[in-house]
């Protein structure tokens, strides 16, 4: 469980690193790991588990992806982000006055 947690916190971050710009990279891997926590739960939720077990499972899975997903979206910077979406919608029209 261990490996399949640091595979799936990883790959997102490789992920955005390459296919990103850099300031998007935090704000895209939080709600990459956010998702990957709902599919945790949803998983843990079908998969019945005995509460007494001492190995980790998939709730702590999902309460790992969602600790480090907030940390994520509290380091990044929302105004650089939505500065970088208002400019790929292209020229907006003058204002008429």
């Amino acid at each position: 469980m261990l490996t399949l947690f640091g595979v799936l916190t990883a790959l997102p971050a490789v992920l955005a690193l390459h296919l990103l710009e850099p300031e998007l990279v935090l704000p895209a891997f939080s709600l990459a790991l956010f998702a990957e926590a709902v599919f945790a739960v949803i998983a843990a939720r079908l998969i019945h588990v005995p509460d007494n077990t001492e190995d980790i499972t998939l709730w702590d899975l999902a309460g790992g992806f969602t600790l480090i997903g907030c940390a994520a979206a509290m380091f990044g910077e929302p105004d650089q982000a939505a500065l970088f979406l208002s400019e790929q919608s292209g020229p907006r029209p003058a204002s008429r006055q």
